[in-house]
């Protein structure tokens, strides 16, 4: 009978360890895909792909006291016998060798290898050179061909910082005493209203994908008081644009017990900052290969929904064509506005009207009209969504009946007010749009792992 212990220590040897220094001179073994070979005749430079990075490794066949593959191991070749001559891009290997110092090579070091041990070998020939540093091809051919494109250094490299923000995101909220929670994508109806969601046949009842956590999130934080996710959330929306999915990753956030929603946009603020500090720290490589220059977040500006669309209305000769709501070209406009007047990349935009809010909004006392809640617009686009919510059992009821809804149909939501909740706000930010602002891209899909849009279901 055997016992697990626990993680054992591989014999190969990490990235992250070789760059310690402590191996230079050793002999170690390295695992990872053969990203490229470069065949120079008497020696042939083999570049492993890991998920630090890329490492060079250097073969030389003429080279004396190379180990010999074991009986037992048919798969072990010297470098004489192996090196390109059977070795294909994408197979996956372990060498053996010597760590040496090169500094024209990935990282400053190179392997000088004795032996290569071949883990598998592709059955065809990829269909697009992943090793090229930047895939010069179109976005639906990158799409389509998602399994192998991502190993391309650049792509990964945009995950990478995607990795990061969300990292970064719940860093910050653990530190300010959030607790993470996880709420169900299969619901009885969306949190957000209208008809832009996706129907399921439930076991004979009406079911849909969630639209948001809202609900949810509003419930926890009479629990925890103040709560966090980043889950899929699910939009039936039939825009074919460059900002729009109909599945993307949201990180949502609530937090009870607030004198106000300016609370909500500072708490955003402090995590954006502690996003970027992350991420020229811990990404550094991969800004660079980005060539992304990280936006200041020290301090944001607000401003209201009104004075906005004023601003740029006299500054750019736009005409006010829709009072309630803020168009594209608008977004982008007060984008512009705040990078010009004040050097910033965001602005809050804050104070919509009530009637382009959903139900829960809290309206603002001062004026019925416009509510207590914002959008974020970084360089003109939208990435959150938040405010205060309403907390009164009797102001929520009110508000329903006069937009013609029937609480009985949300009893089980509106059991939390019935029985008592705190003064509380949050939001809800587009991941993917985030990080596309942030890398500079054009098309959310450059952003998003495995899209899902009008016309996309795999792969």
């Amino acid at each position: 009978m055997e016992f697990i212990k626990g993680i054992q220590k591989k014999e190969t040897t990490e990235l992250a360890d070789l760059l310690t220094g402590a191996y230079t001179g050793k002999t170690v073994a390295v695992s990872g895909a053969v990203h490229t070979i470069r065949d120079m005749g008497e020696v042939s430079f083999i570049i492993l792909r890991k998920a630090e990075g890329l490492i060079q490794c250097v073969c030389e066949r003429s080279l004396e006291g190379a180990a010999q593959p074991s009986a037992d191991d048919c798969h072990g070749d010297s470098c004489e016998e192996r090196a390109s001559d059977r070795l294909k891009e994408e197979s996956t290997v372990i060498v053996t060798g010597t760590v040496s110092p090169e500094p024209r090579a990935p990282h400053g070091l190179e392997i000088r290898v004795s032996e290569i041990r071949v883990l598998s070998v592709p059955a065809e020939v990829l269909p697009i050179a992943v090793s090229k540093w930047k895939l010069n091809t179109s976005l639906e051919t990158k799409l389509a061909l998602r399994p192998i494109t991502l190993r391309n250094p650049m792509e990964r490299a945009k995950f990478r910082i995607q990795e990061g923000i969300v990292r970064g995101f719940r860093d910050f909220l653990h530190s300010q005493n959030f607790t993470e929670i996880r709420t169900p994508k299969i619901v009885a109806r969306g949190a957000e209203g209208g008809s832009n969601v996706f129907r399921l046949d439930y076991f004979s009842k009406k079911a849909e994908l969630g639209q948001s956590p809202q609900f949810y999130k509003q419930t926890m934080v009479g629990v925890y008081d103040r709560v966090f996710e980043a889950a899929p959330v699910f939009r039936a929306e039939k825009h074919n644009t460059t900002r729009h999915l109909n599945e993307y990753t949201s990180l949502d956030f609530e937090m009870g017990y607030i004198d106000g929603f300016e609370e909500v946009m500072a708490m955003e603020t402090a995590m954006l900052q502690y996003v970027m500090k992350l991420l020229s720290k811990e990404y550094e490589k991969e800004l660079l290969m980005l060539k992304v220059t990280l936006p200041d977040v020290s301090k944001i500006p607000a401003v209201t929904f009104k004075q906005a669309k004023e601003l740029v209305s006299e500054k750019y000769s736009r005409p006010i064509r829709n009072p309630y709501d803020l168009e594209p070209e608008e977004e982008n406009l007060i984008g512009r506005y705040f990078k010009e007047e004040f050097g910033s990349d965001f602005v809050f935009v804050t104070h919509y009207p009530s009637k382009k809010r959903p139900f829960y909004a809290m309206d603002d006392p001062q004026d019925p009209k416009y509510t207590l809640s914002f959008d974020l617009l970084f360089r003109g686009l939208e990435i959150t969504t938040g405010g205060q919510r309403i907390h009164d059992y009797d102001a929520i009821i009110k508000k329903m009946e006069a937009r013609g809804m029937d609480p009985e149909e949300l009893a089980s939501y509106l059991m939390i007010f019935k029985y008592g909740m705190p003064p509380h706000g949050g939001l809800g930010i587009g991941l993917e749009r985030l990080t596309m602002r942030l890398l500079n891209e054009q098309n959310v899909r450059e952003t998003t792992m495995f899209p899902r849009d009008v016309t996309r279901l795999e792969p």
